[in-house]
């Protein structure tokens, strides 16, 4: 006697179609998503490979916009000048009110996320104009106060990533702590930061990577030095985000070589700054399984 063959149900079918659509529409969406990337980088690689040396990154630009040769160093200096001062401002911020959110809560714990939440979605540009009225008309132009609005830029990203780090630390690490008598500054300290130390490190990273690319806030505040190396951050100080704005539309073809350089160089710096994350965020998850 043969066995009965059972066919799949209608709605089984229906399922399976309706899967199989999806998973091909989000396979495609991957694959437009890392075409175009791949195709802006590989752009990119083309075009600066042409105009970067190792002059370049020792050099400042020349004084004739129109003239070969030159480089960005006093960019790639304040870059990280401007940057390094709006990471150590915004991080212990972030992470501050990350903790107080997760761990503590309270009445503030609403007004502190609905901030956070249209920081994230406010345009940069208002940012600089932001710091703009409330320090540069007062003090002037400087790289502090483009430090400033990076903060600004760099603080909700930090906060909203060390958020969701904390939430992902299971309950039961908390609770066995504080059933063995520690109090819950210590439990935070101890148990929680080290835990979710690996996600906060890879969020605080991409974090100062988006401002290295930042320019509307610094067109505002830092303005530029173009042919100076400054390191007084109480002056006027060039990055190279501007120095690729500035250099980009000029009709001179060797500002713009250079140009295509700097953004290079760029996309460089932000690939070294997220193989770093990723790197130290792996060490501390190893040294603490």
């Amino acid at each position: 006697m043969m066995a009965p063959s059972f066919r799949p149900l209608p709605s089984l079918r229906r399922r399976r179609a309706k899967n199989a659509v999806l998973t091909g529409l989000l396979v495609s969406a991957i694959a437009i998503a890392i075409g175009v990337l791949s195709w802006v980088l590989l752009f990119v690689a083309i075009q600066g490979f042409s105009a970067i040396s190792p002059s370049f990154l020792a050099s400042n630009p020349p004084g004739n916009p129109s003239a070969a040769g030159g480089g960005f160093f006093n960019g790639i200096v304040g870059s990280f000048i401007v940057v390094g001062i709006a990471a150590v401002i915004a991080m212990p911020l972030g992470i501050g009110a990350a903790i107080y959110l997760v761990e503590y809560g309270g009445r503030l714990a609403g007004a502190i996320r609905f901030v956070n939440d249209v920081l994230i979605g406010i345009p940069t540009i208002v940012t600089g104009a932001f710091v703009y009225a409330i320090w540069v008309t007062r003090f002037g132009f400087s790289g502090f106060a483009g430090s400033l609005a990076l903060a600004v830029v760099i603080l909700p990203l930090v906060t909203r990533t060390t958020e969701e780090m904390l939430r992902l630390v299971p309950n039961e690490l908390r609770e066995g702590s504080l059933a063995l008598g520690a109090t819950r500054s210590q439990t935070v300290l101890r148990i929680c930061l080290p835990a979710a130390l690996p996600g906060i490190i890879t969020g605080g990273m991409l974090a100062v990577a988006r401002a290295m690319g930042e320019t509307a806030p610094l067109l505002l505040t830092a303005l530029g030095n173009e042919l100076f190396t400054e390191l007084n951050p109480l002056n006027r100080m060039e990055t190279l985000s501007l120095q690729i704005f500035n250099n980009a539309f000029t009709g001179f073809q060797q500002a713009q070589a250079r140009a295509w350089a700097g953004a290079l160089t760029l996309i460089a710096i932000v690939l070294i700054l997220t193989v770093v994350a990723r790197f130290f965020g792996r060490r501390v998850r190893t040294a603490n399984p």
